[in-house]
């Protein structure tokens, strides 16, 4: 059994397509990030980052031992959980090199970029619209739509044919495009490509998951905003408090 430490976010959406797709048996464990539950010292010893998703996988992959397994870090999650299921991370290590190559894209890229637009988009309406953070990152956030767009052509995937983790990992930052408005007119393999993947049975379960706590965007009030956002490196050593 996996302990799945979850919330409905783009990120966490990654570890829950890929835990359907891949047929484990999975207990979710809320955190509720509006609410701090990412502080508490018990999360915060399987994820010294403070942010979700992690796993707790009680009975480890072959390899790993017999103690139950903390893994923080959706990419670092994304690599051990294909390599348990035996599945979307190919043994063809050009192949592999591939997918790596996409699965650290994404995770230095388009989630940060993607992330960072999605502050002003949907918690910062006070910010002054068209100013230089926010136009810095819608931009690099349409730059790396351009990278893909690029990379899918003549591909049914971001490696090839093989649908992988690259693709698992990536598709939540261009399922929430439109949302933050950014229109996919100008990027048809991406479109394309998006369709094509949400089309999976797997992944409409794993953006299912935990639809009733998704808050709209907004906090739930000014204490859960303070939560989220204006962190420090004392933050953590609060705790909820």
């Amino acid at each position: 059994m996996i302990d799945f430490y979850y919330w409905p976010t783009p990120n966490g959406w990654k570890i829950a397509i890929l835990l359907e797709e891949l047929a484990l048996d999975y207990r979710v464990v809320p955190v509720d990030i509006n609410a701090g539950d990412q502080f508490a010292p018990e999360f915060l010893a399987i994820s010294p980052n403070n942010r979700m998703p992690a796993i707790v996988d009680h009975a480890p992959a072959q390899g790993y031992g017999e103690a139950p397994l903390p893994i923080f870090e959706s990419g670092a999650i994304a690599r051990y959980l294909a390599h348990k299921g035996g599945t979307f991370y190919p043994e063809e290590f050009r192949l592999r090199k591939e997918i790596d190559e996409w699965l650290f894209w994404q995770v230095g890229n388009l989630g940060p970029m993607g992330g960072q637009m999605s502050h002003f988009v949907n918690y910062a309406p006070e910010a002054q619209a068209g100013g230089y953070a926010e136009t810095r990152y819608r931009d690099e956030y349409h730059r790396c739509l351009g990278v893909l767009e690029r990379r899918l052509e003549g591909r049914t995937y971001l490696v090839g044919e093989h649908y992988s983790i690259a693709d698992i990992v990536n598709w939540p930052w261009v399922l929430i495009a439109r949302a933050m408005g950014q229109p996919l007119d100008e990027f048809p393999q991406v479109t394309a490509w998006r369709q094509r993947v949400k089309e999976r049975p797997a992944v409409q379960r794993g953006v299912e998951l935990g639809r009733e706590w998704r808050s709209g965007g907004q906090p739930k009030d000014e204490s859960a905003r303070s939560v989220l956002f204006n962190q420090r490196a004392n933050h953590a050593s609060r705790g909820r408090d």
